[in-house]
């Protein structure tokens, strides 16, 4: 039933982040906010946690936004390639592109890292048993997913 309530509770404070228009997405502050209100409701951070909080995931999601935009262009790269069969240039595209996906990897796990770092170890261990009954949005298991992303 505890568990019920909490993944109702995450889901609760989802909701207005969900209703928002494909327009007007939000932006990297607003995901970052709505994710430390999310870890508020279910680790019960302090103001001081959630300042500090708040600026790890907003560093980490101006960085993940910042990747994206650089897939984007890379993307279409990877286009042009492909329609003039162009081999050498798919295969550099496909290495910037793992790249960019290492980068983004890392970013959302030091994000992590530094989150966990401000837990008291109560909330520590909270936490993981919140991932590792995937209760926790973008935290599956200890394995980071990809900002961008909840």
């Amino acid at each position: 039933m505890r568990k019920l309530m909490i993944l109702t509770l995450a889901l609760a404070t989802a909701f207005p982040a969900v209703a928002q228009t494909p327009s007007n997405p939000p932006s990297a502050s607003e995901r970052a906010q709505h994710h430390v209100k999310m870890l508020t409701a279910l680790l019960n951070l302090t103001a001081a946690q959630q300042q500090q909080a708040t600026t790890i995931y907003t560093n980490a999601e101006n960085a993940q936004q910042n990747l994206h935009e650089n897939q984007k262009t890379t993307h279409d790269s990877l286009r042009t390639a492909i329609k003039s069969n162009d081999s050498a240039a798919i295969d550099q595209i496909a290495s910037a592109m793992a790249q960019s996906t290492a980068q983004s990897i890392a970013t959302h796990a030091k994000a992590e890292a530094a989150f966990y770092q401000i837990l008291t170890p109560e909330q520590q261990t909270k936490m993981s048993d919140l991932q590792s009954e995937h209760l926790v949005p973008g935290h599956h298991g200890g394995e980071p997913m990809m900002m961008g992303f909840h």
